[in-house]
């Protein structure tokens, strides 16, 4: 299976999809109104999100399962802002964002009602946000999600994490458990580096280490218009057991998840 070529008849269904996925999200909206913030927030996320995917042409698959325990924090890899919509529709949860996306119209809001943390994490921030991390691990009881390379990448590597927030593991007794993304085309063809940084990965060239350079850099409303151009892809979720990390602080359990992450993503990307 090839990647579908871009022709005008693709280009313009996808601008009559996303005019009534930008309807979607504001119906969505309103029923969030009425929604309090919490568990039920959360569980409609997935709801929310397992539509949108469909509409987008984004399918998931998943291997492995989630810890039981609590609090859970969930350690995966970051290409795209599909891994937000596929794992929440695929595991539940919520998740720990960026704060800059606390400011974007709409989906800020939304986000939050959906139980999204927002963290800042210059270095000047760093007590803050470990503080807000661990508040909301000692608070619910659905697992959360962290993607500790702190940016999105072109999917060629897995970016070393950053160890600051893994402080919070010892203070809260939480669970740590790795997830590993690919993403494929439908019928599960593995993409090429050069496809998956030029087509769906979603991130800035400035950041990466090595790898392609994506020609065309979006912005992530673009990314997934361009994503319902090409007709969607497939994301596999593999959820990985749960490492012992006793006796380690930050920097130790940091490298071993990401060499963990890492070895599995390079091993069957």
């Amino acid at each position: 299976m090839k990647i579908r070529k871009q022709n005008i008849f693709n280009t313009l269904w996808a601008i009559v999809k996303f005019v009534i996925a930008w309807i979607y999200v504001l119906l969505n909206a309103i029923v969030l109104c009425f929604i309090p913030k919490g568990k039920f927030s959360v569980k409609y996320m997935q709801f929310f999100m397992h539509q949108f995917n469909w509409f987008m042409g984004v399918r998931y698959k998943i291997k492995g399962k989630l810890s039981s325990k609590r609090p859970l924090l969930c350690v995966c890899n970051h290409i795209s802002v599909f891994e937000i919509s596929t794992m929440a529709a695929a595991l539940g949860g919520s998740f720990f964002g960026k704060k800059d996306i606390e400011s974007w119209p709409l989906i800020g809001w939304m986000a939050k009602k959906f139980g999204v943390v927002f963290i800042d994490r210059r270095p000047s921030h760093a007590t803050e946000a470990l503080n807000a991390i661990q508040k909301e691990l000692e608070s619910v009881d659905y697992p959360l999600f962290i993607f500790p390379e702190g940016t999105s990448t072109n999917g060629a590597y897995v970016k070393q994490f950053k160890s600051s927030m893994f402080d919070v593991i010892e203070k809260t007794g939480a669970t740590v458990q790795p997830v590993v993304v690919h993403y494929r085309l439908h019928d599960g063809t593995k993409i090429n580096d050069e496809d998956l940084a030029n087509h769906f990965a979603y991130f800035d060239n400035k950041k990466m280490d090595c790898g392609p350079y994506c020609k065309i850099e979006r912005s992530a409303f673009m990314q997934v218009f361009h994503v319902m151009v090409l007709g969607g892809f497939l994301v596999e979720i593999e959820i990985l057991p749960v490492p012992d990390l006793s006796g380690m602080d930050r920097k130790q359990i940091s490298d071993k998840l990401h060499k963990i992450i890492s070895d599995k993503y390079m091993e069957t990307k």
